[in-house]
């Protein structure tokens, strides 16, 4: 077995989220088997596999996916400490470990006998938290997004939203975190490009990062992980507040978040789009000029540039979510309830569908318990059944039994 010193490096992308990290876990997991040949390993049986280590590193609760979750963080660092080549981490919830989790991950995977490259993607806050609140709707919950800003912007962090918002994106202390024992040129943060850059000119940033320049893969890819606009995301969360009380959270999954929020309000891409308020974006503003002055001073590889994290001035009016226009919300909500439609009456042909089958079914398995001279007489009546001379004389065998 190749010595650890001499294998290749483990990149582990920890965060943050709403950057561009569905796209790349997603390449990365539709190409694995061809890059596994060529000498690169992304860990994951399944698509949501390597969230599930993650869920298990943290043991963080998440609807139930967490039973699901059980050991496979271990089995990723097993698949991770066997393989000589180049390994790719990525899931974006790894911002939010703690110091113990992280002790945890890096000893699991050889470190430090092995080379770990922390990298975060980093994105400027005016865009970030929308984007966050809009991810808190589409996980079941009904916070206003006034009140939501007000706990992002308290000191104290009240409530659950505003720490976790916290330890998802405050990318100093994430790095703090993670890069606590690696040196400045072992961390890397790649940061997203301002609104009206080249649309690949993320991606660019992503394989300088993770140096997949010489490997060849296929960047299509099926998932995505889109934004809805003002009026959709106001309609997710009134429904919440009425919903989430009956709807188990394994069909919430699959009928809001996926079907009405990804593949149905999302795509309606003329409303107006989430922002922050004018004294917000001055707030944000200020804390990533302290950020960037901060990750200049410590040193790190950057791919891309910390000014991206200044916001832009915003170019349209700000749309408040909480006094959306109710004719925007109402036009959401006939194109939602479609979908629904659609949706029930697929899955009534599919029931239908699995009656007749185990109809079907019985009928078999009670004509193979009859006894023989039973399966005669059954047989006979369907060939007599199915022709004139046959009914008449079944309907005279009929009356003279009475």
């Amino acid at each position: 077995m190749t010595d650890a010193a001499s294998k290749g490096p483990i990149y582990l992308h920890v965060g943050t989220p709403k950057t561009g990290t569905s796209y790349l876990q997603d390449v990365l997991f539709g190409n694995r088997d061809v890059l596994a040949k060529q000498g690169l390993l992304y860990p994951a049986e399944r698509f949501d596999g390597q969230f599930l280590a993650a869920l298990d590193l943290m043991r963080l609760p998440w609807g139930g996916l967490e039973r699901e979750a059980v050991g496979a963080w271990d089995a990723l660092a097993r698949k991770v400490r066997d393989w000589d080549g180049p390994v790719i981490i990525s899931h974006e919830i790894l911002a939010t470990a703690k110091p113990a989790d992280i002790k945890r991950a890096l000893t699991s995977l050889g470190h430090p006998g092995r080379e770990v490259r922390i990298l975060v993607s980093v994105r400027d806050l005016a865009r970030q938290i929308p984007a966050e609140w809009q991810e808190n709707v589409k996980h079941r919950r009904g916070l206003r997004y006034r009140r939501f800003l007000e706990q992002i912007q308290d000191p104290a962090r009240p409530g659950k939203v505003a720490p976790w918002f916290w330890d998802a994106q405050d990318v100093p202390a994430i790095l703090g975190r993670w890069a606590a024992d690696l040196p400045a040129d072992r961390v890397t943060l790649i940061t997203v490009p301002p609104p009206g850059a080249p649309r690949d000119l993320l991606w660019q940033r992503f394989v300088e990062a993770f140096d997949l320049s010489g490997y060849k893969f296929d960047l299509f890819t099926e998932r995505a992980n889109p934004s809805m606009g003002v009026p959709e995301t106001a309609l997710l969360r009134r429904l919440n507040r009425a919903a989430t009380k009956v709807v188990p959270p394994q069909h919430y999954r699959v009928l809001v978040r996926e079907l009405l929020a990804h593949r149905t309000l999302a795509l309606r891409t003329e409303s107006p789009r989430l922002g922050v308020p004018p004294d917000v974006w001055e707030w944000a503003d200020s804390l990533a000029r302290g950020w960037v002055a901060t990750l200049e001073e410590r040193g790190y590889r950057v791919v891309g540039d910390l000014a991206d994290l200044t916001p832009a001035p915003a170019k349209a009016e700000y749309a408040d979510p909480d006094r959306p226009r109710e004719r925007q919300v109402a036009n959401a909500a006939v194109e939602a309830l479609t979908a629904l439609l659609v949706e029930a009456a697929r899955l009534r042909d599919v029931e239908e569908q699995l009656r007749a089958e185990l109809a079907e079914a019985r009928a078999a398995l009670h004509k193979a318990e009859l006894p023989l001279k039973e399966r005669t007489k059954v047989r006979a009546y369907g060939y007599a059944s199915q022709r004139p001379w046959g009914r008449r004389a079944i309907a005279a065998y009929k009356k003279r039994q009475g």
